[in-house]
């Protein structure tokens, strides 16, 4: 039996949503931090800030948890990471820890800034191990949040994590280099995906996991057509591996179906339904187990 730790915060909207539909749905306790999973394989679940997660699972508090790449870099954390679930705080996607200047500062990269600037930050060590890496000695201060709103009077420049970069420019501010990119990741304790038995049921959340995460974006397309029409149809229909294909009884059709991108299948539609194809089922699907 494994205990997991689930993010709080910005994350934590996604990843229930990401158990739920993985079949392993969270269930609070009467403490707010306290959670289960009705499930066999899962003990102990703890919902914690992403910024110990790291942490915890190193120490072995936890056999398994959920945090971003920033927090894992920046704890310096020893973990597995078991796999790169690749979703935010919005949905699917990465966010970026940008190094950002004031506007009107002729700054174009971080190798511009001057030695001796204060940076404000809510990661000191990426920070300062990015400008060690660039030889410019800088004073980094810890931010507390609001980093964009300390420049230019308490600082000079700003290590910050964003999407798009939106909350930077109205507080007037430029990205001018990017230090990491940071998704959502599974990490493990080292010890316990050494422990054979961990392993398995540490695999097993795993794979309920990624299928759901697979499956997003992916639609299942089910149609009929006619023998004369299955190679016009065939070449214009995308699939995962090849598509199945299968003869209708006592008819002249046969039945196809295949994984494809939701983004394209409303001009898919279309184009297979003048190939020839009749019958089309636009269906969802849960997981994809590969």
């Amino acid at each position: 039996m494994i205990d997991i730790a689930i993010p709080k915060g910005s994350l934590l909207s996604q990843t229930l949503q990401l158990l739920e539909q993985a079949g392993l749905e969270i269930r609070r306790t009467e403490r707010e931090y306290n959670a289960r999973i009705n499930d066999p394989r899962v003990g102990k679940v703890k919902i914690l800030r992403p910024q110990e997660i790291p942490g915890y699972v190193a120490r072995g508090y936890f056999d398994l948890g959920i945090s971003g790449t920033d927090w894992i870099r920046e704890s310096e954390s020893d973990v597995v990471t078991v796999a790169t679930l690749n979703y935010g705080k919005q949905g699917p996607g990465k966010v970026k820890v940008v190094v950002a200047v004031p506007e009107d500062q002729d700054i174009k990269s971080a190798r511009d800034v001057l030695p001796g600037s204060r940076i404000a930050t809510e990661y000191p060590k990426l920070t300062k191990s990015f400008f060690d890496s660039l030889g410019i000695p800088v004073e980094v201060q810890f931010s507390y949040g609001a980093t964009e709103a300390k420049v230019p009077e308490l600082t000079d420049v700003v290590v910050d994590l964003t999407e798009t970069g939106s909350t930077l420019k109205k507080n007037g501010l430029k990205i001018v280099d990017v230090i990491l990119e940071s998704t959502s990741e599974l990490i493990a304790n080292r010890d316990s995906w050494a422990d054979t038995v961990k392993r398995e049921e540490i695999e097993a959340v795993e794979t309920l996991l990624s299928a759901v995460i697979r499956a997003r974006g992916k639609v299942l397309i089910d149609l009929n057509v006619p023998e004369d029409r299955i190679d016009e149809v065939i070449a214009i229909l995308p699939s995962m591996k090849k598509p199945t294909i299968s003869k209708l009884y006592n008819s002249g059709y046969y039945a196809v179906e295949s994984v494809v991108d939701r983004s394209t299948v409303n001009l898919l539609i279309p184009q297979l339904k003048k190939a020839g194809a009749t019958d089309i089922l636009e269906l969802e699907i849960s997981k994809i187990v590969p």
